[in-house]
């Protein structure tokens, strides 16, 4: 198996009301939002009487073929692509969730992490719920299945106001889509819309994790799903009502120092925009002498276009990326150093040699990498090589939909910076701090951010940290 030392989020999601062809514009958003989740992928479809659904291991695009798509055509259709932590990658936890209940057939889609999900799931099973996975959003469906309200958007309503932690969901009905976000907003939801195809009666309205999806089938990025809000989508048209009462805004900031696409709206802010930001800002706190930036494809890419811009340093392309490096790999049998790093990177030698290099990407978690990354380079030919990091040191670890190491794991949390300099073989690094990674991501202007990771402050009371169910984020 080909690991990283990334962290990585929990998934997308996807929903697509009232168009001939749902269930290829839910492989299509899918198929945009795979940054997201690489280890499995559903979709649920309905014809507004019958729910079909297909879900497997693997990549979107192996996953459903023209055959397949066929079998499960739609008008209404919810996707979900995952990413789980190592021992949790298993078919029964794969996304959507489809289940026949007292409230008629159920699909839910769900991305973040239920903090109290342990504690809320031991109940219902004292009470006789029986559970089928081990993902944290099976609880949300055992509650919106046992809650006494009668119509389906006041039982999802219930729900959720007894679960604590991050969430962003999709669910689907036979006749309509309703989307939902947490109180605090801590993952992104958004809301578009396609204009209605000669003959259709309606335009057709989606939802996504990343406004790149919408780009992809020909949507329209209208807004945020807000929250607290929730939004139904059916036959009269749609409705909006917030379900919960107003909580501090604690949108994760990791979402535009990493995880979301550049060419997506996140939060209500272009990632490009942002990202770029936190290298100018980086250059502006920790300039350095030096003759070329470097970025850690392909996620210290934009930021380096920022560092360069602001510090007049000329950007190159001194590592090249292979881009079709699959999950497993055979190692010849004489071991080459630093071997899994070089099947996805390679230094340029004409550009580095005898060149002082600084090397710009988004994080530092273990270490591991940055300091095969700083070798390779080395070995290059490069006098000298300044990592520069456009975020601040990780501290603590996630409990909100992003699988983070332990806090034992994270290297900042157990070495000062001096001390990972040392370790990674680098002849200076900086990260940015947390009032310019703020300030970068325009902290209070459409969102106020939660930086946890950085700070080990976290915006809610942590339950259950030991034991939170894995969720199918």
């Amino acid at each position: 198996m080909l690991t990283d030392d990334k962290f990585h989020d929990e998934c997308g999601v996807v929903a697509i009301f009232a168009h001939p062809e749902a269930e290829k514009l839910a492989y299509l958003g899918l198929h945009a939002l795979q940054h997201r989740g690489q280890e499995s992928a559903g979709i649920v479809t309905s014809d507004g009487l019958t729910s079909r659904v297909h879900k497997a291991m693997g990549l979107v695009a192996d996953i459903f073929t023209e055959e397949v798509l066929s079998k499960i055509r739609g008008t209404l259709a919810i996707g979900h692509t995952r990413y789980s932590t190592a021992g949790d990658s298993a078919l029964l936890n794969a996304q959507p969730i489809l289940v026949q209940s007292n409230k008629g057939s159920i699909a839910v889609a769900h991305n973040g992490n239920l903090i109290n999900a342990t504690e809320v799931r031991g109940r219902l099973e004292r009470q006789g719920s029986i559970f089928q996975t081990n993902s944290d959003t099976e609880v949300i469906v055992h509650l919106i299945a046992l809650s006494r309200e009668h119509t389906l958007p006041e039982a999802i309503a219930d729900a959720l106001r007894r679960v604590e932690g991050a969430f962003s969901l999709v669910v689907m009905s036979p006749d309509r889509i309703i989307a939902a976000r947490d109180p605090r907003g801590f993952r992104p939801l958004a809301m578009g819309r396609i204009p209605a195809l000669e003959g259709q009666k309606r335009d057709t309205i989606v939802f996504a994790s990343e406004t790149c999806a919408f780009d992809l089938i020909g949507a329209t990025y209208e807004r945020d799903v807000k929250p607290g809000e929730l939004i139904v989508v059916g036959p009269e048209g749609i409705t909006s009502r917030f379900y919960s009462t107003a909580a501090p805004q604690s949108s994760c900031i990791f979402e535009h120092v990493y995880f979301s696409r550049p060419d997506s709206m996140v939060f209500g802010r272009a990632v490009q925009t942002s990202r770029e930001e936190l290298g100018r800002q980086l250059a502006r706190e920790a300039p350095v002498e030096a003759d070329l930036v470097v970025p850690v494809p392909d996620s210290g890419v934009t930021a380096a276009v920022g560092y360069a811009s602001e510090s007049g340093i000329p950007f190159r392309f001194g590592l090249i990326r292979n881009h079709y490096v699959g999950r497993t790999f055979i190692e010849p049998s004489q071991r080459v150093r630093d071997f899994g790093v070089r099947l996805k990177l390679n230094p340029v030698r004409s550009l580095l040699e005898g060149k002082r290099v600084v090397l710009i990407d988004d994080s530092i978690v273990r270490g591991t990498t940055s300091k095969k990354i700083v070798r390779m380079i080395r070995n290059a030919g490069a006098k000298e090589v300044h990592m520069r990091v456009s975020c601040p040191p990780t501290i603590s670890p996630c409990y909100y939909g992003v699988d983070t190491p332990r806090k034992d794991q994270l290297i900042a949390a157990n070495k000062s910076v001096d001390q990972i300099r040392d370790y990674i073989g680098a002849d200076s690094l900086a990260y940015l701090s947390l009032e310019g990674l703020k300030k970068a991501c325009g902290d209070g202007e459409k969102t106020s951010y939660c930086s946890a990771c950085y700070s080990g402050k976290y915006p809610t009371d942590i339950v259950d940290v030991e034991e939170i169910l894995p969720a199918a984020r």
